[in-house]
Protein backbone atom coordinates (compact mmCIF):
# COMPACT_ATOMS: atom_id res chain seq x y z
CA UNK A 1 0.00 0.00 0.00
CA UNK A 2 2.80 2.23 0.21
CA UNK A 3 4.01 1.71 -2.93
CA UNK A 4 0.85 2.42 -4.19
CA UNK A 5 1.46 5.73 -3.07
CA UNK A 6 3.75 6.24 -5.68
CA UNK A 7 2.05 4.47 -8.06
CA UNK A 8 -1.38 6.49 -7.71
CA UNK A 9 0.81 9.74 -7.52
CA UNK A 10 2.11 9.51 -10.91
CA UNK A 11 -0.72 7.41 -12.69
CA UNK A 12 -3.24 10.31 -11.21
CA UNK A 13 -0.86 13.12 -13.17
CA UNK A 14 -0.53 11.38 -16.13
CA UNK A 15 -4.29 11.17 -16.61
CA UNK A 16 -5.24 14.35 -15.06
CA UNK A 17 -2.92 16.12 -17.85
CA UNK A 18 -4.03 14.20 -20.64
CA UNK A 19 -8.11 15.21 -19.94
CA UNK A 20 -6.75 18.54 -19.77
CA UNK A 21 -4.32 19.44 -22.90
CA UNK A 22 -6.54 21.39 -24.58
CA UNK A 23 -7.10 23.58 -21.90
CA UNK A 24 -3.95 23.55 -21.24
CA UNK A 25 -2.70 24.56 -24.88
CA UNK A 26 -5.34 27.30 -25.30
CA UNK A 27 -3.81 29.09 -21.96
CA UNK A 28 0.13 28.45 -23.01
CA UNK A 29 -0.96 30.08 -26.40
CA UNK A 30 0.49 26.90 -28.40
CA UNK A 31 -1.59 23.59 -30.41
CA UNK A 32 -2.84 20.64 -28.46
CA UNK A 33 -0.82 18.31 -31.00
CA UNK A 34 2.22 20.79 -29.48
CA UNK A 35 1.34 19.47 -26.15
CA UNK A 36 2.51 16.06 -26.93
CA UNK A 37 5.61 17.25 -25.93
CA UNK A 38 4.39 17.50 -22.53
CA UNK A 39 3.91 13.86 -22.11
CA UNK A 40 6.67 12.21 -24.10
CA UNK A 41 9.46 14.77 -22.00
CA UNK A 42 7.73 13.19 -19.08
CA UNK A 43 7.91 9.38 -20.72
CA UNK A 44 11.58 10.55 -22.11
CA UNK A 45 12.98 11.34 -18.94
CA UNK A 46 11.54 7.76 -17.28
CA UNK A 47 13.33 6.05 -19.97
CA UNK A 48 16.72 7.57 -19.63
CA UNK A 49 16.96 7.49 -16.00
CA UNK A 50 15.26 4.40 -14.93
CA UNK A 51 18.06 2.43 -16.09
CA UNK A 52 19.96 3.38 -12.63
CA UNK A 53 17.18 2.73 -10.70
CA UNK A 54 18.09 -0.60 -10.08
CA UNK A 55 21.75 0.32 -9.32
CA UNK A 56 21.02 3.10 -7.23
CA UNK A 57 18.37 1.09 -5.06
CA UNK A 58 21.18 -1.30 -4.59
CA UNK A 59 24.14 1.67 -3.49
CA UNK A 60 22.05 3.58 -1.56
CA UNK A 61 19.26 1.78 -0.06
CA UNK A 62 15.63 0.89 -1.70
CA UNK A 63 14.12 3.13 1.59
CA UNK A 64 16.53 6.30 0.97
CA UNK A 65 16.00 6.05 -2.82
CA UNK A 66 12.14 5.29 -2.71
CA UNK A 67 11.81 8.88 -0.29
CA UNK A 68 14.17 11.29 -2.07
CA UNK A 69 11.95 10.02 -5.53
CA UNK A 70 8.96 11.39 -3.88
CA UNK A 71 10.50 14.75 -2.98
CA UNK A 72 11.61 15.59 -6.50
CA UNK A 73 8.64 14.06 -8.11
CA UNK A 74 6.40 16.70 -6.07
CA UNK A 75 8.97 19.27 -6.59
CA UNK A 76 8.18 18.71 -9.93
CA UNK A 77 4.67 18.89 -9.81
CA UNK A 78 4.74 22.73 -8.59
CA UNK A 79 7.09 23.67 -10.81
CA UNK A 80 4.17 22.39 -13.68
CA UNK A 81 1.71 24.25 -12.19
CA UNK A 82 4.18 27.30 -11.69
CA UNK A 83 4.70 26.98 -15.57
CA UNK A 84 3.97 30.05 -18.03
CA UNK A 85 5.14 29.02 -21.55
CA UNK A 86 5.64 25.49 -23.06
CA UNK A 87 9.04 25.37 -22.42
CA UNK A 88 8.87 25.81 -18.68
CA UNK A 89 6.51 23.16 -18.77
CA UNK A 90 8.03 20.69 -20.73
CA UNK A 91 11.21 21.64 -18.17
CA UNK A 92 9.35 20.96 -15.34
CA UNK A 93 7.77 17.80 -16.66
CA UNK A 94 11.53 16.43 -17.15
CA UNK A 95 12.22 16.94 -13.27
CA UNK A 96 8.99 15.56 -12.68
CA UNK A 97 10.01 12.44 -14.65
CA UNK A 98 13.52 12.71 -13.06
CA UNK A 99 11.49 11.70 -9.71
CA UNK A 100 9.39 9.06 -11.36
CA UNK A 101 12.21 6.96 -12.77
CA UNK A 102 13.32 6.45 -9.70
CA UNK A 103 10.35 6.09 -7.59
CA UNK A 104 8.41 3.45 -9.57
CA UNK A 105 10.69 1.01 -10.45
CA UNK A 106 12.36 1.43 -6.97
CA UNK A 107 8.66 0.76 -5.15
CA UNK A 108 7.68 -2.40 -7.34
CA UNK A 109 11.52 -3.81 -6.93
CA UNK A 110 10.64 -3.42 -2.89
CA UNK A 111 7.33 -5.96 -3.83
CA UNK A 112 9.04 -8.42 -6.28
CA UNK A 113 12.24 -8.76 -3.79
CA UNK A 114 9.73 -9.66 -0.75
CA UNK A 115 7.13 -11.88 -2.86
CA UNK A 116 7.85 -15.56 -3.93
CA UNK A 117 7.16 -16.52 -7.49
CA UNK A 118 3.73 -18.29 -6.79
CA UNK A 119 2.50 -15.25 -5.02
CA UNK A 120 3.68 -12.72 -7.63
CA UNK A 121 0.61 -12.33 -10.01
CA UNK A 122 -1.30 -11.59 -6.68
CA UNK A 123 0.62 -9.47 -5.64
CA UNK A 124 1.18 -7.04 -9.01
CA UNK A 125 -2.49 -7.54 -9.17
CA UNK A 126 -3.19 -6.09 -5.77
CA UNK A 127 -0.18 -3.67 -5.94
CA UNK A 128 -1.85 -1.95 -8.85
CA UNK A 129 -5.26 -1.86 -7.68
CA UNK A 130 -4.61 1.49 -5.53
CA UNK A 131 -2.66 2.55 -8.06
CA UNK A 132 -5.08 2.20 -11.17
CA UNK A 133 -7.80 4.72 -9.09
CA UNK A 134 -5.24 7.33 -10.51
CA UNK A 135 -7.28 6.40 -14.56
CA UNK A 136 -10.37 6.46 -12.16
CA UNK A 137 -10.09 9.07 -10.73
CA UNK A 138 -7.93 11.34 -12.62
CA UNK A 139 -10.46 12.20 -16.06
CA UNK A 140 -13.41 13.06 -13.82
CA UNK A 141 -11.03 15.40 -11.39
CA UNK A 142 -9.17 16.84 -14.59
CA UNK A 143 -12.55 17.77 -16.18
CA UNK A 144 -14.33 19.25 -13.30
CA UNK A 145 -10.82 20.77 -12.14
CA UNK A 146 -9.92 22.42 -15.99
CA UNK A 147 -13.99 23.27 -16.23
CA UNK A 148 -14.55 24.90 -12.75
CA UNK A 149 -11.46 25.79 -11.34
CA UNK A 150 -7.98 26.01 -13.67
CA UNK A 151 -5.82 23.35 -15.00
CA UNK A 152 -2.73 24.35 -12.69
CA UNK A 153 -4.52 22.72 -9.97
CA UNK A 154 -3.86 19.05 -11.46
CA UNK A 155 -0.20 19.40 -10.35
CA UNK A 156 -0.74 20.33 -7.33
CA UNK A 157 -3.09 17.82 -5.60
CA UNK A 158 0.00 15.68 -6.17
CA UNK A 159 1.45 17.90 -3.01
CA UNK A 160 -0.50 16.16 -0.02
CA UNK A 161 -0.55 12.86 -1.57
CA UNK A 162 3.40 12.95 -1.86
CA UNK A 163 3.96 13.97 2.03
CA UNK A 164 1.70 11.20 2.57
CA UNK A 165 4.03 8.72 1.11
CA UNK A 166 7.10 10.82 2.36
CA UNK A 167 5.71 10.22 6.14
CA UNK A 168 4.47 6.63 5.32
CA UNK A 169 8.22 5.50 4.12
CA UNK A 170 9.63 6.93 6.83
CA UNK A 171 7.47 5.38 9.43
CA UNK A 172 7.03 1.83 8.20
CA UNK A 173 9.21 0.64 5.45
CA UNK A 174 12.52 -0.88 7.25
CA UNK A 175 16.17 0.31 6.35
CA UNK A 176 17.52 -1.88 5.30
CA UNK A 177 21.45 -1.61 4.97
CA UNK A 178 23.04 -0.71 1.26
CA UNK A 179 24.32 -3.84 -0.13
CA UNK A 180 27.69 -4.26 -2.27
CA UNK A 181 27.49 -3.55 -5.90
CA UNK A 182 29.19 -3.18 -8.53
CA UNK A 183 30.59 0.01 -10.34
CA UNK A 184 28.02 2.37 -12.05
CA UNK A 185 28.62 1.93 -15.90
CA UNK A 186 28.94 5.76 -17.04
CA UNK A 187 29.86 4.76 -20.45
CA UNK A 188 26.78 3.03 -20.41
CA UNK A 189 24.51 5.60 -18.86
CA UNK A 190 26.05 8.09 -21.59
CA UNK A 191 25.34 5.81 -24.48
CA UNK A 192 22.32 4.88 -23.72
CA UNK A 193 20.92 7.87 -22.15
CA UNK A 194 22.07 9.99 -25.10
CA UNK A 195 21.23 7.73 -27.76
CA UNK A 196 17.05 7.66 -26.29
CA UNK A 197 17.17 11.03 -25.47
CA UNK A 198 18.22 12.48 -29.09
CA UNK A 199 16.39 9.32 -31.17
CA UNK A 200 12.98 10.11 -28.94
CA UNK A 201 13.14 13.59 -29.27
CA UNK A 202 13.83 13.72 -32.80
CA UNK A 203 10.95 11.38 -33.58
CA UNK A 204 8.80 13.48 -31.20
CA UNK A 205 9.57 16.92 -32.87
CA UNK A 206 9.16 15.79 -36.38
CA UNK A 207 6.25 17.05 -38.36
CA UNK A 208 5.79 20.19 -35.71
CA UNK A 209 7.85 22.46 -37.22
CA UNK A 210 10.09 23.18 -34.09
CA UNK A 211 13.44 22.45 -35.96
CA UNK A 212 15.16 21.81 -39.55
CA UNK A 213 14.46 18.60 -41.35
CA UNK A 214 18.48 17.98 -41.47
CA UNK A 215 18.79 18.57 -37.65
CA UNK A 216 16.10 15.88 -36.84
CA UNK A 217 17.47 13.49 -39.41
CA UNK A 218 20.67 13.81 -37.35
CA UNK A 219 18.83 13.81 -33.67
CA UNK A 220 16.98 10.48 -35.02
CA UNK A 221 20.23 8.85 -37.05
CA UNK A 222 22.32 9.61 -33.94
CA UNK A 223 20.25 8.92 -31.65
CA UNK A 224 20.15 5.06 -33.35
CA UNK A 225 23.53 4.81 -33.96
CA UNK A 226 24.46 5.67 -29.66
CA UNK A 227 21.70 3.00 -29.20
CA UNK A 228 23.54 0.44 -31.38
CA UNK A 229 26.38 1.14 -29.50
CA UNK A 230 25.47 0.31 -26.41
CA UNK A 231 23.95 -2.78 -27.12
CA UNK A 232 27.79 -3.36 -28.19
CA UNK A 233 29.26 -2.45 -25.02
CA UNK A 234 26.05 -4.10 -23.03
CA UNK A 235 27.09 -7.28 -24.40
CA UNK A 236 30.68 -6.58 -23.47
CA UNK A 237 31.12 -5.56 -19.86
CA UNK A 238 30.09 -7.80 -16.92
CA UNK A 239 27.65 -5.97 -15.39
CA UNK A 240 25.98 -3.01 -17.78
CA UNK A 241 23.61 -0.47 -16.60
CA UNK A 242 20.69 -2.37 -18.78
CA UNK A 243 21.76 -6.21 -18.91
CA UNK A 244 20.64 -6.97 -22.88
CA UNK A 245 21.59 -10.79 -21.96
CA UNK A 246 18.10 -11.23 -19.99
CA UNK A 247 16.63 -11.49 -23.60
CA UNK A 248 18.09 -14.67 -23.79
CA UNK A 249 15.45 -15.60 -21.47
CA UNK A 250 12.67 -17.28 -23.53
CA UNK A 251 9.65 -15.72 -21.23
CA UNK A 252 11.41 -12.41 -20.85
CA UNK A 253 12.11 -11.84 -24.44
CA UNK A 254 8.78 -12.20 -25.51
CA UNK A 255 7.38 -10.14 -22.10
CA UNK A 256 9.43 -7.39 -23.64
CA UNK A 257 8.47 -7.62 -27.40
CA UNK A 258 4.88 -8.59 -27.35
CA UNK A 259 4.42 -5.93 -24.48
CA UNK A 260 6.05 -3.13 -26.38
CA UNK A 261 3.38 -3.56 -29.13
CA UNK A 262 0.55 -4.52 -26.71
CA UNK A 263 1.74 -0.64 -24.71
CA UNK A 264 1.79 0.87 -28.05
CA UNK A 265 -1.49 0.60 -29.01
CA UNK A 266 -3.11 1.94 -25.23
CA UNK A 267 -0.64 4.04 -24.99
CA UNK A 268 -2.54 6.08 -27.58
CA UNK A 269 -5.70 6.13 -26.35
CA UNK A 270 -4.67 8.81 -23.36
CA UNK A 271 -3.75 11.11 -25.80
CA UNK A 272 -6.48 10.02 -28.72
CA UNK A 273 -9.54 10.11 -26.59
CA UNK A 274 -9.72 13.28 -24.73
CA UNK A 275 -8.44 14.87 -27.96
CA UNK A 276 -11.57 13.20 -30.02
CA UNK A 277 -14.27 14.27 -27.19
CA UNK A 278 -13.20 18.04 -26.77
CA UNK A 279 -12.18 18.79 -29.86
CA UNK A 280 -13.88 16.97 -32.51
CA UNK A 281 -16.96 16.20 -30.61
CA UNK A 282 -16.91 19.85 -28.47
CA UNK A 283 -17.41 17.99 -24.85
CA UNK A 284 -16.04 20.12 -21.65
CA UNK A 285 -13.08 18.70 -20.19
CA UNK A 286 -15.55 17.32 -17.11
CA UNK A 287 -17.82 15.97 -19.88
CA UNK A 288 -15.24 13.96 -21.32
CA UNK A 289 -13.00 12.69 -18.29
CA UNK A 290 -16.90 11.04 -17.11
CA UNK A 291 -16.24 8.84 -20.19
CA UNK A 292 -12.60 7.95 -20.11
CA UNK A 293 -13.03 7.16 -16.15
CA UNK A 294 -14.83 4.15 -17.15
CA UNK A 295 -11.32 2.12 -18.69
CA UNK A 296 -10.38 2.79 -15.04
CA UNK A 297 -13.10 1.36 -13.83
CA UNK A 298 -12.53 -1.84 -15.76
CA UNK A 299 -8.77 -2.38 -15.19
CA UNK A 300 -9.87 -2.09 -11.79
CA UNK A 301 -12.25 -4.91 -11.69
CA UNK A 302 -10.15 -7.54 -13.39
CA UNK A 303 -7.25 -7.33 -11.16
CA UNK A 304 -9.46 -9.64 -8.47
CA UNK A 305 -9.92 -12.57 -10.84
CA UNK A 306 -6.74 -12.05 -12.44
CA UNK A 307 -5.09 -15.23 -11.01
CA UNK A 308 -7.73 -17.49 -11.36
CA UNK A 309 -8.48 -16.48 -15.07
CA UNK A 310 -4.63 -17.38 -15.80
CA UNK A 311 -4.79 -20.32 -13.28
CA UNK A 312 -7.89 -21.46 -15.90
CA UNK A 313 -6.43 -20.82 -18.89
CA UNK A 314 -3.15 -20.42 -18.59
CA UNK A 315 -0.80 -17.48 -20.12
CA UNK A 316 -0.29 -18.20 -23.75
CA UNK A 317 -3.89 -18.52 -24.28
CA UNK A 318 -5.00 -15.97 -22.60
CA UNK A 319 -2.23 -13.26 -23.66
CA UNK A 320 -2.54 -14.82 -27.64
CA UNK A 321 -6.63 -14.40 -27.34
CA UNK A 322 -6.95 -11.21 -25.25
CA UNK A 323 -4.78 -9.45 -27.85
CA UNK A 324 -7.44 -9.80 -30.75
CA UNK A 325 -9.74 -8.69 -28.13
CA UNK A 326 -7.83 -5.42 -26.92
CA UNK A 327 -7.20 -4.44 -30.35
CA UNK A 328 -10.33 -4.96 -31.47
CA UNK A 329 -11.84 -2.67 -28.16
CA UNK A 330 -8.85 -0.21 -29.42
CA UNK A 331 -10.80 -0.06 -32.89
CA UNK A 332 -14.24 0.68 -31.69
CA UNK A 333 -13.91 4.39 -30.65
CA UNK A 334 -13.15 4.90 -34.41
CA UNK A 335 -17.09 4.81 -34.73
CA UNK A 336 -17.84 7.05 -32.25
CA UNK A 337 -19.85 10.30 -33.42
CA UNK A 338 -21.12 12.88 -31.30
CA UNK A 339 -24.57 11.21 -31.60
CA UNK A 340 -23.47 8.20 -30.28
CA UNK A 341 -25.19 7.06 -26.32
CA UNK A 342 -23.40 7.93 -24.02
CA UNK A 343 -23.86 4.72 -22.51
CA UNK A 344 -22.38 2.61 -25.33
CA UNK A 345 -19.30 4.89 -25.15
CA UNK A 346 -19.10 3.65 -21.15
CA UNK A 347 -19.58 0.26 -21.81
CA UNK A 348 -16.64 0.41 -25.02
CA UNK A 349 -14.28 2.11 -22.61
CA UNK A 350 -14.70 -0.35 -19.66
CA UNK A 351 -15.13 -3.62 -20.96
CA UNK A 352 -11.25 -2.16 -22.93
CA UNK A 353 -9.98 -1.38 -19.36
CA UNK A 354 -10.59 -5.10 -18.51
CA UNK A 355 -9.49 -6.34 -21.37
CA UNK A 356 -5.44 -4.18 -21.49
CA UNK A 357 -5.53 -4.75 -17.19
CA UNK A 358 -5.74 -8.23 -17.51
CA UNK A 359 -3.05 -8.23 -20.57
CA UNK A 360 -1.07 -6.09 -18.46
CA UNK A 361 -1.17 -8.15 -15.46
CA UNK A 362 -0.17 -11.11 -17.41
CA UNK A 363 2.90 -9.13 -19.06
CA UNK A 364 4.12 -8.26 -15.99
CA UNK A 365 3.97 -11.50 -14.27
CA UNK A 366 5.69 -13.99 -16.94
CA UNK A 367 8.84 -11.31 -17.39
CA UNK A 368 10.04 -12.55 -14.25
CA UNK A 369 9.25 -16.30 -14.94
CA UNK A 370 12.90 -17.23 -15.84
CA UNK A 371 14.73 -14.43 -13.91
CA UNK A 372 16.54 -15.55 -10.55
CA UNK A 373 16.47 -12.98 -7.58
CA UNK A 374 19.77 -11.56 -8.29
CA UNK A 375 18.73 -10.17 -11.73
CA UNK A 376 15.61 -8.71 -10.40
CA UNK A 377 17.04 -5.46 -9.89
CA UNK A 378 17.98 -5.20 -13.54
CA UNK A 379 15.41 -6.55 -15.05
CA UNK A 380 12.68 -4.73 -13.24
CA UNK A 381 14.95 -1.36 -14.66
CA UNK A 382 14.63 -3.15 -18.09
CA UNK A 383 10.96 -3.58 -17.95
CA UNK A 384 10.22 0.11 -17.01
CA UNK A 385 12.41 1.74 -19.49
CA UNK A 386 10.42 -0.25 -21.84
CA UNK A 387 7.14 0.01 -20.94
CA UNK A 388 7.64 4.12 -20.92
CA UNK A 389 9.19 3.92 -24.42
CA UNK A 390 5.92 2.71 -25.78
CA UNK A 391 4.32 5.06 -24.12
CA UNK A 392 6.00 7.31 -25.92
CA UNK A 393 5.66 5.98 -29.22
CA UNK A 394 2.10 5.32 -28.94
CA UNK A 395 1.38 8.89 -28.25
CA UNK A 396 3.75 9.92 -30.92
CA UNK A 397 1.97 7.21 -33.53
CA UNK A 398 -1.14 8.96 -32.76
CA UNK A 399 -0.02 12.57 -33.65
CA UNK A 400 1.89 11.84 -36.58
CA UNK A 401 -1.55 10.21 -37.83
CA UNK A 402 -3.28 12.91 -36.99
CA UNK A 403 -1.21 15.23 -38.76
CA UNK A 404 -1.38 12.62 -41.51
CA UNK A 405 -4.84 12.97 -41.73
CA UNK A 406 -5.49 16.85 -40.86
CA UNK A 407 -2.56 16.46 -44.50
CA UNK A 408 -4.92 14.42 -46.33
CA UNK A 409 -8.20 16.53 -45.82
CA UNK A 410 -6.70 19.49 -46.30
CA UNK A 411 -7.70 20.89 -42.68
CA UNK A 412 -6.00 23.63 -40.61
CA UNK A 413 -7.82 22.19 -37.30
CA UNK A 414 -7.80 18.70 -35.94
CA UNK A 415 -11.83 17.65 -36.69
CA UNK A 416 -13.74 14.31 -35.35
CA UNK A 417 -12.86 12.92 -39.29
CA UNK A 418 -9.14 12.89 -38.48
CA UNK A 419 -9.77 10.09 -35.50
CA UNK A 420 -11.23 6.61 -37.21
CA UNK A 421 -7.95 6.43 -39.47
CA UNK A 422 -5.80 7.38 -36.39
CA UNK A 423 -7.87 4.57 -34.18
CA UNK A 424 -7.41 1.46 -36.59
CA UNK A 425 -4.02 2.30 -36.84
CA UNK A 426 -3.50 2.02 -33.30
CA UNK A 427 -5.13 -0.63 -32.76
CA UNK A 428 -3.04 -2.95 -34.94
CA UNK A 429 -0.01 -2.81 -32.42
CA UNK A 430 -1.74 -5.02 -30.26
CA UNK A 431 -2.24 -7.97 -33.36
CA UNK A 432 1.22 -7.78 -34.05
CA UNK A 433 1.80 -8.81 -30.25
CA UNK A 434 0.15 -12.05 -31.57
CA UNK A 435 2.67 -13.38 -33.44
CA UNK A 436 5.25 -12.65 -30.02
CA UNK A 437 2.73 -14.85 -27.39
CA UNK A 438 2.23 -17.63 -29.70
CA UNK A 439 5.70 -18.58 -28.96
CA UNK A 440 4.26 -19.11 -25.23
CA UNK A 441 4.07 -22.97 -24.34
CA UNK A 442 1.50 -24.36 -22.45
CA UNK A 443 3.25 -24.77 -19.54
CA UNK A 444 4.91 -20.85 -19.66
CA UNK A 445 4.57 -19.14 -16.44
CA UNK A 446 3.76 -22.34 -14.05
CA UNK A 447 5.50 -21.50 -11.33
CA UNK A 448 3.93 -18.06 -11.21
CA UNK A 449 0.52 -19.80 -10.74
CA UNK A 450 1.58 -22.37 -8.56
CA UNK A 451 -0.94 -23.20 -5.06
CA UNK A 452 0.12 -21.40 -1.98
CA UNK A 453 3.16 -23.26 -0.47
CA UNK A 454 1.24 -23.12 2.80
CA UNK A 455 -1.66 -24.91 1.06
CA UNK A 456 -4.01 -21.84 1.33
CA UNK A 457 -5.89 -20.82 -2.02
CA UNK A 458 -4.90 -17.41 -2.90
CA UNK A 459 -8.54 -17.20 -4.41
CA UNK A 460 -10.33 -17.16 -1.32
Amino acid sequence: MIVATALLMENLDASVLATSLPAVARDLNTSPIHLKLALTSYLLALAIFIPASGWAADRFGARRVFRWAIFVFAAGSVACGASSSLGTLIAARVLQGIGGAMMVPVGRLIVLRATPKAGLVDALAWLTVPALLGPVLGPPLGGFITTYFHWRWIFWINIPIALLGIVLVSALIPRVPAGSTPGFDFKGFALIGTGLATFLTGITMAGLGLAPVVVLVVMIGGGMALTALYVRHALAVPHPLVDLRLLRLATFRISAVGGTFSRIGSGALPFLLPLMFQVGFGLTPFQSGMLTFAGGMGAMGIKFIAQPILRRFGFRRVMTVNAAISAILIAIPAGFSPQTPYFWMIGVLFIGGVSRSLQFTAINAIAYDEVDAERLGSATSFNSVLQQLAGSVGITVAAFGLQAMQGLQGSAEIEAAHFPAVFFLVAAFPLVSILWYLKLTPQSGGALLARDPDNRDPDN
